[in-house]
């Protein structure tokens, strides 16, 4: 099962969950089972059915280039964290 990081800023949603357990093949996959396990995490990381701009996903420490159609490995680490901008 892949690992989840809960962003400080997530955990309010989470119950103060850090750290959750999922079955996914993808990220979107991801966001869709933390939302069954914590009802309205989806919107606070999904804007119009893609990851929210002010977001990046990393999967094993490397940032996720094809959104939610990133693949997850089976024992994968994903992390949520503020986009960096800049030039």
């Amino acid at each position: 099962m892949a690992r989840v990081f809960v962003p400080t800023m997530l955990q309010a949603t989470t119950g103060g969950v850090k750290e959750v357990e999922v079955a996914a093949r993808n990220v979107r996959q991801v966001i869709e089972q933390l939302d069954e396990q914590f009802p309205g995490i989806a919107n606070r990381l999904m804007e119009d059915g893609e990851i929210r701009s002010n977001l990046a996903v990393a999967v094993d420490g490397e940032v996720a280039r094809m959104g939610l159609m990133e693949r997850v490995g089976e024992n994968a680490e994903i992390h949520f964290v503020p986009a960096i901008g800049g030039g």
